[in-house]
């Protein structure tokens, strides 16, 4: 019934368009609405609904007569009682809304009105689609209908041993029937005793017939099925959390489009499953292995890391530090991923292979929904959107048809359009690089703040101050900074995509869809995600060493990560931001509507709702929208990126991600059924644009992580140590070991080097730590013992050596390294991708023989006996021909 869904949301623009524009698209419009009456001022015969008192049956889904089934709903305000400044608009309005309703009736629609109880300006219609109109409008939109029982035997599966504990997890079959599964095809009215007809009120489903939304209440009329509260209580409750999702029952009732939602949602979060049991595994291996890692112990070590005096990490006012304080960072890096290469490298593959087995078996999946759901061959043309319609104005030739046909704009005002929109969506990424590098220039700035603030010296006995580092207190501040802009620029071009997409005017809802999804996510890929590259793969890069520092602008110096990495940080800014996006959005979609229906409540006369139909409970409920699905198909997609991108750098990304799922089934499932009106049920074949997008981040995910891996994390190094600084010829141990690694990546600075007398370090009194150390002296350096030696992270020569400050053969060992591991890494899990997406195919055998026997059986009944009918037919006109030529030669008798 979607072209008669059409026609009713035109309808509701109609009635909800009260400004100066919307007149001009009622005008525009016009002639759509009363195509077939000639123009509003020449007709006078309307053609009405009857007008009806409610006869106080609440749960009742039928006309007064308790015969004709509700299959739609449409709600106006009564012009006669309309106040308005607009001088004979009421009069305008009542009869562009007579002209409609005759319209549906002379379609064969039958309607009802029925004032509300609650508002007496409010009528409702309710509409009733005949048998024949079903029938009729179901061969014009070639919907599939069954045709047979499926005959095909069921093969057995491993998992068949396992129905004790699968039926666990299954819903209730005594309260939601199982689906028969049928064969299907386009419906003819003139094949129809071919088709499987056993009940004339149950061959078109609800969702076809756009049945009028139930309340989520018990029904006490038990003539009246609530499919509405079964799915509350068997899917939405909270009781339900473990149960498998009733799709076919979600499809029946919502429609195909929003089936397909829950149905990804549900496969991606069984993908999570297995990843998040990856990422703890992982995690638990570096928490319980922290106090065995030896780098860690070296940094924690009174005499190891206690006795490192480290360089100032900003101008004038940082103060000289020893490396024992970011103790706790570094036990911390250990937990995360820094563990060993069985944290790091194998996690990240095992994942990269989760998400493609995902992005495989769903394509299976998805087939199988296809096949089930009669959307194989969805040969219905998606209609023009009205506001589309509505401003077709200039004519030109088709090329195709030679005929006249409308069009909105020129091909020179396409192009205007198209460079306007994309202009303004430039703009908008560029304002969002501009935030971050203010967020970048607040770091370098809040950084000297807490240098200065901070106590300099580790004081075992304060637990806080283990954890308050400058690093830390930068990173933590930014970070909230940072999703708070995000936020605020995210509502801000929710409105101004949601603009640009409406001036570019997409032909169909699809077009439309599309066009703003690609703008949406290109946007909020760089605001959600620009913070994390710049932490992962910029800070820290590019900061030269403390004689001869690198400054932004000319006058921020350029920060440098911890000494245990930027991972901590980055780590820092992926919880806060996925986890505070999580927590928005949640409120979002639980208080915001419930609140919004609790004052809709309020409003209304003490008591009288209760003695309001279904239909008018319903309508006080919140609209969903047209873009209500892109919304939670967006707020996914972000959180794969989140999952797949940065999962390097945090294994428990995905274990967050599974909980926050598993409560957003349940919780998108409450809302449909108790906050929300029902949306009119759409065909959707797929996910549409989402499914690239997955595959595009999946690709994208693996460079990402090898680059974490190589570049932002400390693997590559600890292993070019390992197994080759940590013995002769550079070593001095006679085995491989981790032991010195520490000492071994910190350069030496003399303070005496630095530049200039106004960047020299005011802390210059440090006790007993103003002598040379003894390694140097070993090594036949010429240091002035009156000098202060301090250390900084990076691989160059010390002074006093011919090429002191420059890089030495480890860095150029190290960056050999890196470089080859990405290559390596990179070519290993494409190819396993690639392999993956090869053997598995997109569509299952059993699947592929269903649609071949549907085809098959399609062929043989309506086909052959539309070929037995025309020879029987044939085989009558020959016998009477030849009749008529026998008269015809007969002799006469006399």
């Amino acid at each position: 019934m979607q072209m008669m869904t059409r026609d009713v949301l035109l309808e509701m623009e109609l009635e909800e368009d009260d400004d100066d524009d919307g007149d001009i698209v009622l005008e525009n419009l016009e002639q759509t609405i009363v195509s077939g009456f000639g123009s509003l001022e020449s007709q006078q015969d309307f053609r009405t609904p009857e007008f009806e008192e409610f006869n106080g049956k609440l749960d009742s889904l039928f006309f007064n007569d308790g015969q004709r089934r509700i299959d739609f709903v449409l709600v106006y305000e009564d012009e006669s009682r309309k106040e308005t400044n607009k001088k004979g608009s009421n009069e305008k309005q009542r009869r562009k809304r007579r002209a409609y309703e005759s319209n549906l009736i002379c379609d064969g629609l039958q309607l009802e009105a029925t004032r509300s109880l609650l508002d007496d300006k409010l009528v409702f219609v309710k509409v009733h689609a005949p048998w024949e109109v079903l029938c009729t409008y179901a061969e014009i939109m070639h919907i599939k209908l069954p045709l047979k029982p499926n005959d095909l035997k069921t093969r057995s599966s491993a998992f068949d041993n396992f129905n004790w504990f699968t039926k666990v997890l299954q819903v209730d079959e005594s309260i939601i029937k199982p689906e028969q599964e049928f064969f299907t095809a386009p419906f003819e009215k003139n094949r129809m005793n071919d088709f499987y007809i056993q009940d004339r009120d149950t061959f078109f489903n609800p969702a076809t017939r756009s049945r009028i939304c139930n309340f989520s209440s018990p029904s006490e009329d038990l003539s009246c099925p609530n499919e509405r509260y079964l799915l509350y209580r068997e899917w939405a409750h909270p009781r339900s959390i473990y149960k498998k999702q009733p799709l076919d029952l979600i499809r029946k009732y919502y429609g195909e489009k929003i089936g397909i939602y829950f149905a990804w949602l549900g496969y991606y979060t069984q993908m999570l499953l297995l990843a998040a049991v990856v990422g703890v595994a992982c995690f638990l291996y570096g928490y319980f292995n922290q106090n065995n890692c030896t780098w860690s112990k070296e940094v924690c070590d009174p005499d190891i890391g206690g006795k490192i005096i480290m360089c100032p990490q900003c101008d004038k006012l940082c103060p000289f530090w020893k490396l024992n304080i970011t103790c706790e960072s570094s036990k911390y890096s250990v937990q995360i991923s820094e563990a060993s290469v069985i944290t790091e490298d194998p996690h990240d593959a095992v994942l990269s292979l989760v998400v493609t087995l995902f992005l495989e078996f769903w394509k299976r999946r998805q087939a199988e929904l296809e096949y089930e759901w009669d959307t194989v061959e969805l040969q219905q043309e998606e209609q023009a959107r009205p506001e589309y319609e509505a401003r077709c104005t200039h004519v030109v030739i088709n090329e195709i048809t030679q005929e006249e046909e409308r069009i909105p704009f020129t091909t020179w005002g396409k192009c205007i359009r198209i460079t306007l929109c994309a202009s303004a969506v430039f703009f908008w990424i560029l304002l969002i690089i501009a935030s971050v590098i203010g967020i970048i220039v607040y770091r370098l700035s809040v950084f000297i703040v807490f240098s200065a603030k901070l106590p300099k010296n580790l004081n075992g006995t304060d637990p806080i101050q283990k954890y308050l580092t400058p690093q830390m207190a930068t990173s933590v501040t930014a970070s909230l900074i940072s999703f708070i802009i995000i936020m605020i620029l995210n509502t801000i071009y929710e409105k101004v995509a949601i603009m640009i997409t409406n001036f570019e005017l997409p032909r169909t809802q699809t077009d439309y869809e599309n066009s703003l999804t690609m703008k949406m996510f290109l946007f909020q890929f760089v605001n959600y995600y620009s913070s994390c590259f710049y932490i992962a793969f910029f800070k820290g890069k590019f900061v030269g060493y403390p004689g001869d520092p690198v400054y932004w602008l000319g006058k921020y110096r350029n920060e440098e990560c911890d000494p245990g990495g930027c991972l901590l940080e980055l780590t820092t800014q992926l919880i806060i931001i996925m986890g505070g996006k999580a927590i928005w959005n949640n409120i979002q979609e639980v208080l915001l509507p419930w609140v919004m229906n609790l004052i809709g409540r309020c409003r209304t006369v003490s008591g009288a709702e209760k003695k309001a139909p279904r239909w008018e409970q319903d309508y006080h409920l919140q609209p969903m929208g047209k873009l209500g699905l892109f919304y939670e198909y967006l707020e996914m997609i972000i959180q794969f990126g989140f999952v797949t991108l940065f999962v390097a750098s945090f294994p428990l990304a995905p274990l967050l991600a599974l909980v926050n799922n598993i409560l957003e089934i349940r919780v998108d499932a409450w809302k449909l059924t108790t906050q929300y009106r029902r949306m009119v049920p759409e065909k959707a074949q797929d996910i549409g644009a989402w499914q690239p997008i997955m595959q595009g981040i999946a690709i994208l995910a693996v460079v990402t992580n090898a680059m974490i891996i190589a570049f932002t994390s400390y693997m590559i190094p600890r292993l070019v140590y390992y197994w080759s600084f940590s013995v002769p010829p550079y070593g001095d141990h006679p085995h491989y070991t981790m032991e010195g690694y520490i000492n071994n990546t910190l350069s030496y600075f003399n303070v005496a080097d630095f530049k200039s007398k106004s960047k020299e370090n005011p802390y210059t009194e440090l006790g007993d730590y103003t002598t040379c150390r003894q390694h140097l002296i070993k090594k036949n350096y010429l240091l002035k013992c009156l000098h202060l030696i301090s250390r900084y992270r990076d691989f160059r020569y010390p002074p006093g050596h011919p090429q002191e400050y420059k890089h030495n053969i480890y860095y150029w060992h190290v960056i050999a390294a890196k470089l080859a591991f990405i290559i390596v890494m990179e070519h290993i899990i494409y190819s396993v991708k690639f392999f993956i997406s090869y053997a598995i195919p997109d569509v299952s055998k059993s699947t592929k023989s269903k649609i071949r026997r549907e085809k098959y059986l399609t062929q043989k009944l309506l086909h052959e006996n539309h070929l037995k009918d025309m020879t029987k037919n044939m085989g009558v006109i020959a016998e009477r021909m030849i009749a008529v030529v026998d008269n015809n030669i007969r002799p006469k008798s006399d």
